[in-house]
């Protein structure tokens, strides 16, 4: 199944997911779910990163949120809010 999640950092944790940023990649590609797609949410400057969207190909949400629990920039409160919830892929135009 598809697990979307939208994160949206705390105002100050620029700092903390710059120094955790590697930590975030290699736990991604080394993760007990598929990200099927990843990146950064952007402030309207498109170049400041306010946050981060996932979708997981995973067995479970609860799979997935335990996942998110364990995410470098979780355990460095980097993100403020989480959103997770079932996504139901409907059009991929991705080449």
């Amino acid at each position: 199944m598809h697990v979307a999640v939208h994160c949206v950092d705390f105002p100050d944790a620029l700092e903390r997911r710059l120094e955790n940023y590697a930590a975030h990649r290699a736990y991604l590609a080394a993760g007990s779910v598929k990200t099927v797609i990843s990146g950064p949410l952007l402030a309207p400057d498109g170049t400041t990163m306010i946050g981060s969207l996932f979708v997981f190909d995973a067995s479970s949400v609860a799979e997935v949120e335990a996942f998110n629990r364990a995410d470098p920039f979780n355990q460095a409160n980097v993100w403020k809010e989480i959103s997770i919830h079932p996504f139901s892929l409907r059009v991929d135009n991705r080449e």
